[in-house]
């Protein structure tokens, strides 16, 4: 199975292709989608729509998994990152992929097998799993990872449900 992990942002946007067979991790490609800071900004979703498009026609993924927002403090950050997140769900069900949300504890649990690990751990979990040489960077990189393997490990039981009802 090809999964999509995905962190979402306006400004960084993490990606990950993941292949789970035989609960084996093979990494197909990980990257992220960067928009320009002084951009119109719906200029800067439409970038976003546009490269996960791309991404999503040459590697056609089975499911896309998405990290649920948490923010504590700065709304105007909040909703843009909303609002990235929501383009980033349309795209999936343009391409009629099920899409998975994620919390970040669930995502930890999945990873670490401590749903209150530190980034650190994660990302170095990240890269014992697939076996690379450097934890990916910027820090969005390995959390789109994270969320992918994540989808792995709780994808297929029937208590996760898709947001968009494509099961």
């Amino acid at each position: 199975m090809i999964i999509l992990g995905i962190d979402p942002g306006y400004a960084i946007t993490g990606y990950a292709f993941i292949d789970y067979q035989d609960d084996r991790y093979k990494i197909l490609d990980y990257g992220f989608i960067k928009t320009q800071a002084k951009s119109y900004f719906p200029e800067r979703l439409l970038v976003i729509e546009q490269s996960l498009s791309q991404l999503i026609e040459h590697y056609k993924p089975e499911a896309m998994a998405i990290e649920e927002l948490f923010f504590s403090r700065n709304t105007t950050t909040a909703i843009g990152t909303a609002q990235a997140r929501g383009v980033i769900v349309v795209t999936g069900a343009k391409y009629k992929i099920p899409v998975f949300e994620y919390t970040p504890k669930q995502v930890k649990l999945a990873v670490t097998g401590y749903g209150l690990a530190e980034k650190q751990q994660v990302q170095e979990m990240v890269k014992m799993i697939l076996k690379l040489k450097t934890i990916p960077k910027p820090d969005d990189v390995a959390d789109a990872i994270a969320v992918a393997i994540c989808h792995a490990h709780y994808g297929n039981r029937p208590e996760t449900l898709a947001v968009g009802g494509y099961q």
